[in-house]
């Protein structure tokens, strides 16, 4: 690009900035903003989805990606009873998540913790809480959930690691108050799990 291009910038903290390029150097492009919007491309309903770290950290990366562009607010990488290894590397997950947020035209990087316990999350987690558990055939549905609460309120959905949560750690996430989804009676892939839930939220 040369000077007089236009192009638009996102500043991961909510802004979308059109820019005039005035100077073109070997280590610096400098531009003029010429008009901004806030909050371009961001949900109406904040998601904040935990799922736990999988043994291949490929597909671990392959939802950070997509939960981006789907409207996640915040991600936990989560450590539970069967977590097997935790081999996340955050600076490559920080690239990921920019080149998603620039991809997807959103102007708002979102959160990403550092991996956490099951059972720290269970007690620091406000809003709405959800598990989702392949062996709950007669919990509610996403969707149906989904239709009992205001755009404004705050999800926190948990998605366990390969073979899912224990038995133990659904009950003492329902003893905390959490309440159980599931998400019909196909064996879906942890991070497929994921992803079927943010792709409902986001539609909602």
């Amino acid at each position: 690009m040369v000077v007089g291009d236009w192009i638009t910038v996102v500043d991961g903290v909510g802004g979308t900035h059109r820019v005039r390029i005035t100077e073109v150097g070997k280590k610096l492009v400098a531009g003029e903003v010429t008009s901004s919007t806030k909050d371009g491309g961001e949900p109406l309903r904040s998601m904040h989805i935990a799922l736990g770290i999988l043994h291949q950290p490929a597909r671990w990366e392959t939802f950070l990606e997509k939960a981006v562009e789907l409207g996640c607010t915040r991600i936990t990488p989560m450590v539970t009873a069967r977590t097997q290894k935790v081999r996340l590397k955050r600076g490559r997950l920080q690239q990921i998540m920019i080149s998603a947020l620039k991809q997807s035209g959103r102007s708002r990087l979102p959160q990403l913790d550092e991996p956490t316990v099951f059972e720290d999350l269970l007690s620091s987690s406000p809003g709405i809480r959800l598990l989702c558990h392949e062996s709950s055939p007669d919990a509610p549905t996403l969707p149906a959930l989904l239709s009992q609460t205001e755009a404004d309120q705050h999800l926190v959905i948990l998605i366990g690691p390969e073979g899912g949560f224990t038995e133990d750690e659904v009950i003492l996430a329902s003893g905390a108050g959490w309440e159980t989804v599931w998400l019909g009676s196909r064996r879906l892939r942890a991070e497929t799990a994921a992803l079927t839930v943010a792709a409902i939220v986001s539609q909602w």
